[in-house]
C-alpha cells in the first residue's frame, strides 16, 4: 500500500504541513549517458532540495552503461539504498527507453516474438513466405524471413461498398494469382515488423502474444526482482510501462482506392477469434475495412476490434498485473494515445480495458493539453476497483519556457480529476549530445529555477494528504462510447466524418459534464460485468455506486449493459439517453434498446439539455454575482469519515488582468464548516461561510491561478463571511529604472553558425551546426540523429572518429574582452585555436550541464576574431552549438551577432534587446527605495514579468517568492530611509538551447526534429523569447478601510 498514512482517523496537520515521500512528485530521471556513482548520488539530493518524494530510473537516449547489465543493476540497487537513506522512493521503469515491450530490442532478437500485423494489397509480393508453416520453420532454422501469405480475397465494390466478397481458396504461388471475372483481387499477408534503430537493430514486440510478454517479464521484471525485489511494496513502489500498442492499425483512405493498409495482428488470432464468435476471421475480413450497402453494420468488424482490445489486454497488461501482484510490487505506467476513440481505437483498441490490471493506473499528458478524457478514462476503472492512486507523467513537450503557472495549472486540474502520482517528464542526467533535444525542459538542475521547485512541490504533496483519503464522491455514471465508434471504422471518405463527430461529442459531453461542476465516472461496457454482477439500485459498479446513468449517442450497446440498465431502472435509478438511441445490441439490430429508452429519460445531445437533466445529482454550484455559472473551474469531492474534501482548482490560463480576482459564490450542498488548508503555506484556518436553506454559501475571490482546498466538517460554520473589502491598496509609486543587476552565470553568445569543412576540403559558407551534422553524416552514409538513433550501449563495435569536421566560427566584437571563455561538448578531442593560436583545451568547469564543458579562451580583439575548431568525426560522434561566455554585452540582428560593452544598468522591460539575449540564467535588479514616510504594511506588486518564478529580498532579507497572479508580496514595515529592494528573476533555458529557428509558430511537438525544420518553418534569424520583469513594480501600502 503507497499511501498508508491515509487510512489514519484524520489527517495529521503535521503530515499536512511536511508530507512525506509518497505523496511528492517522482520525476522521469533521464538515465542517458555514461553512469558514475559520485554524479547518481549527487542528483538524487538534488531531487529533495527540489522537493520531490523519489525519482523513475528511466534509460532514455544516450545511455552508454549496457541496459540491464550487472553494472546497470549495481547503480540501480545504489540508487535505492540512497532513496532509503534519504526517505525517498525508487520507482522502476521496464523499458530502454519507449514503448515498453521489447527491452531494448533483447525481447525481438528472437523472432518469434517480433511485432505482426495484417496487410491488404492488391499486389503480390514475393518476399513473403506462401504459408506460416513455411514461415515458422524459417524462423527455428534462424533466418529473418518477412512475412506469410494468408489468403486472397474476390472484392467487388458498388458504390464504394462491399456488393460481394469471396476468398479465394487455393493458394497463390509467389508468380501468379487468379483474376476475377469481376472486381478486384486483393491479397492478405502477414508482415513481420522491420528492424529500427529505435529497438537497437531489432523490432517493437509481439504484445498480443503472451509468449513475448512472458519473455519480456523474464528479460526484465525479474531481473530487478533479483536486484532489489527484497524492497519491493517498500523503498520499490512500483514498475512503469510506457506506451504499450498494438501494431499498425489504420483503415482506408478513400473506398475505392488501390493502396495497401493494415490492421493489427499476431499469429494465432484467427484461431483465438473463431473460438471467441464461432466464425472465421480469414472468410469475413473484408467487411473490416469495407462498409457494408445500406448502411448495414458489420457485426464482424465490431467483434474483431472487440475482440483485439481483449487480446492486448490480457496479453499485455494482464500479464504484467498478474507478475506485479504476486511479487508485492504495483504495475504502473500508461497506454498509448488514450485521448480520443480514434487515437485509442488504433492504438490498443479500447483504453479502460487494460487499466483493470494496473494497481496504480496511468496516464500522461504531453504539450499542455487538457486532456481531460485521458484523466476520467483511468481514474473512472481506479474508481472501480478501489485502486489507491492514480499517476500522471506530466509536464512532457512543454520545452524550456515553461513557468510555474503552468507547472500548477497543469498538475491542478490532474489533481482535481483524480491524479495523485506526479510524474514530473524530465530530468535529465545529462544534457550531452542529442539527450538535449529530448523533449526538454529538464526538470532538474540544469534548470536555473530548480532551487525554488520545492514551492511548486510542497503545494501538490500537501494537496496530496488530502486527495488520497476516503473514497470519490460521484453519483453519476456514463456509458463509454467506444464500441459504438468501431462499428463507422470503415474507409476515412465514407465514415471519417462520422468518427470525427463521434469525437467530437466525446469530448463535448465531458467539457460540459466537468465544466458543469457534475462529476461522473465512464463505464467500460467490457468490465461491466466483473464489476456489476447483479444490478439494483444504486448501480454497483465495483466500488463505486450511481444514482443516474447517462447513454451517449451510443449506436451499439452491450446484451450484458442493456440488461443492468432494465433492472438498474426498474429498482428506481435514472438512465438518460442523450442523442441517438441504441438500434443494435453486440452490433446486431434490436428494438429492446428504444423500448427501454421509452421508458427512460431521453434528451438531445446539447450542453443545455444534459445539464438541465443532471440538476438533481447537482452537489456543488459555482456562480458569479451575475449569476452565470463558472467556466473555468473543475472539481473533487471526496467523503473522508463523517466530513468532505472539496478541491476547486483552474484549468486555463488567464493572460490579462491578473491584478483582478474572480468573485464566486460556492454553494455546496448540505450543512459544513469549511476549514482552509492552504496548500502554498501549509497554514489551516476556517473558512467564512454561511447556511442559505439547508445547503452551505461560501463567498470567495480567487485570481487566476489560484485553487481551493476546504474539509467540509459537518454543522453549522465557525467563521462567518466579513465584508467584501476589509483592506484597500494605497499606490505609493513605481519603482525608478534603469537600475544595477547581477547576473548568477556569465553573458552568452551562442555559436550556432560556422563556415564548415569536411576531411581537409574547401570551407562552405556559415551554416547552422545541427544543419551542418546532417550534411557530414549524408555525405558519410551514417544514420541522422534525431529520434530514431541506436543507443550507445548496444554498439558493440562502434566505428572510430577518423573523420574530421572543421568549424570556423566569426566573432564580431566592438571592444576588446578578456576573461572570455568557450562553453562545448568533449573539448578535450578538439583542436582548438582562436585568431591563429592554439588554444589549450583543459576544462575548469561546466556551462548548465556538467556535458557542457568550459574553458578559458585568450583576449577577444575588437573587430572580427575566429574561433576555429577542428573535431574529429564518426557515426557516435555529437556536434553540438557551442557557447561564448564572459563578462559583455551582445546584440543582435536578424542572424547576425556582435559583442559590445557589457551593459550596467537594466530597464524594466525585455532584457533581450539589452545586451543579453542568449543569457538564460538568473538576473537580480537591484531597486533602491527611498522612503519619506514610513510605509506600515508595504505591498510590492510585479504586474507583468516573463520568468519561471521571482524571488524578493528587501534590504537582504528574503521576502518570498512571486509566481502566481496576482503578482503581490506583502513586505512588511518600510521605515524612512533609503531601503534596497532585490527582485530576481530566475531565468529559463530557452534562449540559448530552444528551437532558435523554428519559423512554425504553431509547432507543439518540441523534440529532435523540431531544432531541424525546413522550408518556411525553418528561419537563420533568431526568435527569441521575452524575457525579465517587463513592466515596472509598484510599491502600495495596505491599509485599512476608514469605514470599519
Amino acid at each position: 500500500m503507497l499511501y498508508k498514512k491515509a487510512q489514519d482517523r484524520q489527517l495529521e496537520e503535521s503530515l499536512f504541513r511536511n508530507p512525506t515521500s509518497e505523496y511528492r512528485g517522482t520525476p522521469f530521471w533521464a538515465w542517458n549517458g555514461k553512469l558514475e556513482k559520485g554524479t547518481l548520488l549527487e542528483q538524487i539530493e538534488i531531487f529533495k532540495e527540489m522537493g520531490f518524494g523519489g525519482f523513475h530510473i528511466h534509460s532514455r537516449t544516450g545511455l552508454e552503461t549496457p541496459y540491464l547489465s550487472d553494472e546497470f543493476m549495481d547503480f540501480v540497487k545504489l540508487c535505492d539504498q540512497k532513496a532509503i537513506g534519504e526517505g525517498m522512493l525508487c520507482w522502476l521503469y521496464d523499458e530502454d527507453r519507449y514503448p515498453s515491450g521489447a527491452a531494448g530490442g533483447m525481447v525481438t532478437r528472437d523472432m518469434r516474438y517480433r511485432a505482426r500485423h495484417l496487410l491488404l494489397s492488391q499486389k503480390q509480393y514475393p518476399v513473403f513466405e506462401k504459408d506460416r508453416e513455411t514461415f515458422d520453420r524459417l524462423i527455428q532454422q534462424g533466418k529473418k524471413p518477412k512475412g506469410y501469405f494468408l489468403a486472397s480475397y474476390c472484392i467487388v465494390l458498388r458504390d464504394g461498398c462491399l456488393a460481394e466478397y469471396y476468398r479465394v481458396d487455393r493458394k497463390v504461388e509467389k508468380d501468379e494469382a487468379p483474376m476475377p471475372r469481376e472486381g478486384h483481387l486483393w491479397h492478405a499477408y502477414v508482415c513481420l515488423a522491420e528492424e529500427d534503430p529505435w529497438y537497437n537493430g531489432q523490432t517493437y514486440a509481439d504484445v498480443l502474444n503472451p509468449s513475448a510478454v512472458r519473455r519480456f517479464i523474464e528479460v526484465t521484471h525479474q531481473r530487478y526482482w533479483k536486484a532489489v525485489g527484497s524492497e519491493f511494496g517498500k523503498s520499490v513502489p512500483a514498475i512503469f510501462t510506457d506506451e504499450p500498442q498494438v501494431s499498425c492499425k489504420s483503415c482506408m483512405r478513400f473506398a475505392e482506392s488501390s493502396g495497401d493498409v493494415t490492421i493489427s495482428f499476431t499469429d494465432d488470432l484467427p484461431e483465438t477469434y473463431q473460438k471467441a464468435y464461432g466464425e472465421n476471421l480469414l472468410d469475413v475480413l473484408p467487411e473490416l475495412f469495407w462498409e457494408l450497402p445500406e448502411g448495414r453494420v458489420s457485426p464482424s468488424r465490431y467483434c474483431y476490434h472487440n475482440h483485439l482490445a481483449e487480446r492486448f489486454a490480457s496479453s499485455y497488461a494482464d500479464t504484467l498485473g498478474k507478475w506485479c501482484e504476486d511479487h508485492g510490487i504495483a504495475l504502473t505506467g500508461h497506454l498509448m494515445s488514450e485521448r480520443t476513440l480514434y487515437s485509442q481505437t488504433l492504438a490498443v483498441g479500447e483504453a479502460m480495458r487494460s487499466y483493470r490490471s494496473f494497481q496504480l493506473p496511468g496516464i500522461d499528458i504531453l504539450c499542455d493539453a487538457k486532456e481531460f478524457s485521458t484523466a476520467k478514462q483511468a481514474v473512472s476503472v481506479a474508481h472501480q476497483y478501489g485502486r489507491e492512486g492514480v499517476l500522471s507523467e506530466l509536464y512532457g513537450v512543454t520545452h524550456w519556457d515553461y513557468d510555474f503557472k503552468g507547472y500548477k495549472l497543469q498538475g491542478d486540474w490532474q489533481a482535481a480529476l483524480g491524479v495523485t502520482i506526479r510524474v514530473p517528464h524530465l530530468a535529465y542526467l545529462s544534457m550531452a549530445g542529442e539527450s538535449k533535444r529530448d523533449w526538454p525542459a529538464s526538470i532538474h538542475y540544469q534548470s536555473p529555477w530548480y532551487p525554488e521547485y520545492s514551492y511548486v512541490e510542497n503545494h501538490f504533496a500537501r494537496l496530496n494528504t488530502a486527495l488520497t483519503r476516503g473514497k470519490s464522491s460521484i453519483q453519476i455514471g456514463v456509458i463509454h462510447p467506444i464500441e459504438s465508434f468501431w462499428l463507422s471504422f470503415g474507409p476515412s471518405d465514407q465514415t471519417g466524418a462520422v468518427r470525427t463527430q463521434y469525437d467530437e461529442d466525446f469530448e463535448n459531453l465531458i467539457s460540459w459534464m466537468l465544466y458543469g461542476l457534475l462529476d461522473f465516472d465512464f463505464i467500460s461496457e467490457a468490465l461491466l460485468p466483473g464489476l456489476c454482477p447483479e444490478a439494483g439500485f444504486p448501480l454497483a459498479v465495483g466500488e463505486m455506486r450511481y444514482r443516474t446513468i447517462v447513454v451517449p449517442d451510443c449506436r451499439t450497446i452491450r446484451k450484458t449493459t442493456f440488461l443492468r440498465l432494465e433492472k438498474f431502472r426498474e429498482a428506481g435509478g435514472r438512465v438518460i439517453f442523450m442523442g441517438g438511441v441504441p438500434s443494435y445490441m453486440d452490433a446486431l439490430p434490436s428494438g429492446e434498446p428504444a423500448l427501454l429508452a421509452k421508458k427512460c429519460e431521453t434528451i438531445p445531445f446539447n450542453r443545455v439539455s444534459l445539464l438541465q437533466a443532471l440538476e438533481p445529482e447537482r452537489v456543488l454550484d459555482i456562480r458569479f454575482p451575475n449569476g452565470r455559472r463558472s467556466d473555468n473551474l473543475i472539481y473533487q469531492l471526496r467523503e473522508d469519515g463523517e466530513g468532505k474534501w472539496l478541491f476547486l482548482c483552474h484549468v486555463n490560463r488567464r493572460r490579462n488582468r491578473l491584478d483582478q480576482p474572480e468573485n464566486y459564490r460556492i454553494r455546496v450542498k448540505g450543512k459544513y464548516n469549511p476549514i482552509l488548508y492552504d496548500t502554498l503555506t501549509g497554514e489551516i484556518h476556517p473558512c467564512p461561510a454561511e447556511t442559505v436553506n439547508q445547503d452551505t454559501m461560501i463567498l470567495r475571490d480567487m485570481y487566476a491561478e489560484d485553487s481551493l482546498l476546504l474539509y467540509l466538517e459537518k454543522g453549522i460554520p465557525s467563521a462567518a463571511p466579513g465584508k467584501a473589502a476589509s483592506f484597500f491598496l494605497q499606490r505609493i509609486g513605481k519603482l525608478q529604472d534603469p537600475v544595477p543587476f547581477t547576473l548568477s552565470e556569465p553573458n552568452v553568445l551562442l555559436l550556432d553558425r560556422a563556415e564548415y569543412s569536411f576531411d581537409q576540403g574547401e570551407f562552405h559558407p556559415a551554416e547552422e551546426i545541427l544543419r551542418v551534422d546532417n550534411q557530414f553524416r549524408k555525405t558519410l552514409g551514417y544514420p541522422s540523429r534525431m529520434d530514431h538513433m541506436m543507443q550507445p550501449w548496444a554498439e558493440k563495435d562502434p566505428e572510430p572518429e577518423d573523420h574530421l569536421l572543421a568549424l570556423r566560427y566569426s566573432i564580431v566584437s566592438n571592444e576588446k574582452v578578456s576573461g572570455v571563455k568557450l562553453a562545448m561538448e568533449r573539448p578535450e578531442s578538439a583542436i582548438i585555436c582562436l585568431n591563429g593560436n592554439l588554444v589549450e583545451s583543459a576544462a575548469d568547469g561546466f556551462f548548465t550541464d556538467k556535458a557542457i564543458r568550459t574553458l578559458s579562451l585568450p583576449d577577444l580583439e575588437k573587430g572580427e576574431n575566429r574561433l576555429l575548431l577542428k573535431i574529429p568525426f564518426g557515426r557516435r560522434t555529437n556536434v553540438e552549438w557551442c557557447y561564448l561566455l564572459g563578462h559583455f554585452g551582445v546584440r543582435v540582428a536578424g542572424a547576425y551577432t556582435w559583442i559590445e560593452k557589457a551593459p550596467e544598468q537594466l530597464a524594466f522591460g525585455d532584457w533581450v534587446p539589452q545586451g543579453l539575449p542568449f543569457y538564460t540564467g538568473n538576473v537580480t535588479y537591484q531597486c533602491p527605495v527611498t522612503v519619506k514616510k514610513e510605509i506600515r504594511d508595504a505591498v510590492l506588486e510585479i504586474p507583468h514579468f516573463s520568468a519561471p518564478v521571482l524571488v524578493v529580498h528587501l534590504d537582504g532579507i528574503r521576502k518570498g517568492v512571486l509566481a502566481f497572479a496576482p503578482h503581490r508580496l506583502c513586505l512588511g514595515r518600510l521605515t524612512t530611509g533609503r531601503h534596497r529592494i532585490d527582485i530576481t528573476a530566475y531565468g529559463n533555458r530557452f534562449n540559448a538551447f530552444g528551437t532558435l529557428h523554428n519559423a512554425n509558430d504553431e509547432y507543439l511537438w518540441y523534440g529532435p526534429d523540431s531544432y531541424r525544420t525546413k522550408g518556411s518553418q525553418w528561419t537563420d534569424s533568431y526568435l527569441f523569447h521575452g524575457m525579465g520583469i517587463r513592466t515596472a513594480p509598484v510599491l502600495y501600502e495596505r491599509k485599512k478601510n476608514p469605514e470599519e
